[in-house]
């Protein structure tokens, strides 16, 4: 489903799951962080490793 899909669902657990996605998508790169592990993406259709030190980069761009 699309992110414009979901906003329009009828069933409000539906709609709610993008964001609770996002929330756990966050925590996933708080842990990751924390832990100094890397965290893995789907780009493309593939999996990408991204490591702790790209994420807190990430986190000090303005």
């Amino acid at each position: 489903m699309t992110q414009q899909e979901l906003s329009k669902a009828s069933n409000p657990v539906l709609r709610a799951s993008l964001a609770a996605m996002r929330r756990a998508a966050e925590l996933a790169r708080q842990k990751a962080i924390q832990t100094d592990t890397e965290i893995i993406v789907v780009r493309d259709g593939k999996p990408v490793r991204i490591p702790a030190e790209a994420l807190r980069a990430e986190r000090r761009k303005p």
